[in-house]
């Protein structure tokens, strides 16, 4: 019997990062597709340099963002370390774009063909600790009784299949839309920015992981965060975009609770 397909050795990064984990903030950032590494197994997945920095590869900017915003919010942050070619976090298993064979136009040679057992191997060691911790972060503040709001951060190209896309920002959400509602207009009271209402993308089981299962599933506030790339690829415009948000979020969050919609927590602990 021939050994099970190994994806990790000792001289590749851990698939998750946890940042901030005594955090005191109601808010659990997560990053699906902050990091863009490959494992020495895949070697590029027959990708050059240019493709494997490109957004095809990962969310850019958007780890610069989770961090400062875990500086700000005082909010625990868990981010997925490997490029999301290798598998995406944020795509229910077995999906068509969970391992692409192409993605924007461009093949993934090393994602062609690939068999049962080297697609067990990413599911097994960067898909499942993955979530597993996301589910263990929030499993533990329902045990305390400790209130969760759910942010999904993510940035996006500004050209897809030749459209430009006019937004800055965009909200996503699918069945529960009481945390974007909230974030809506005080995100738009910016005259100077464009926000999508789910849009560039809109959330749904069959194109999305993260939001479905442990934003709806624990019925619990949450929001899909989409930045521009263009906006978030420099260190600057990452601290600009977590100062814009940081304020806004604890402000809807307050709104929510104002509705008794958080329980009975103070809105205190969302800033401190």
């Amino acid at each position: 019997m021939s050994a099970p397909v190994s994806l990790l050795t000792a001289d590749d990064i851990p698939p998750v990062t946890v940042l901030n984990p005594e955090g005191r903030s109601a808010f659990l950032i997560v990053a699906d597709h902050a990091g863009n590494r490959l494992p020495r197994s895949v070697g590029t997945l027959g990708l050059g340099a240019v493709d494997r920095e490109r957004h095809i590869a990962w969310d850019i900017g958007i780890a610069g963002v989770c961090r400062a915003l875990s500086d700000l919010l005082d909010a625990t942050l868990i981010q997925q370390n490997y490029s999301r070619l290798l598998i995406d976090c944020n795509r229910p298993l077995g999906a068509a774009q969970s391992i692409p064979a192409e993605s924007d136009a461009t093949p993934v040679p090393g994602n062609q063909g690939i068999g049962v057992e080297d697609r067990r191997a990413r599911e097994t060691e960067i898909f499942l600790p993955y979530h597993t911790r996301i589910a263990t972060e929030l499993a533990r503040r329902q045990a305390e009784g400790a209130p969760a709001i759910l942010l999904a951060m993510h940035s996006f190209t500004p050209v897809f299949a030749g459209f430009v896309r006019p937004w800055h920002a965009g909200l996503l959400y699918h069945r529960d839309a009481r945390f974007a509602q909230a974030l809506m207009p005080l995100l738009r009271a910016d005259a100077a920015l464009n926000v999508g209402d789910n849009e560039p993308y809109a959330v749904s089981e069959e194109t999305d992981w993260t939001i479905p299962e442990h934003g709806e599933g624990r019925g619990i506030p949450h929001v899909g965060i989409e930045i521009r790339q263009d906006l978030v690829g420099r260190p600057d415009g990452q601290q600009q975009w977590a100062e814009r948000l940081a304020p806004l979020f604890a402000a809807a969050a307050a709104r929510l609770e104002e509705t008794g919609e958080l329980g009975a927590h103070r809105t205190a602990l969302l800033q401190d």
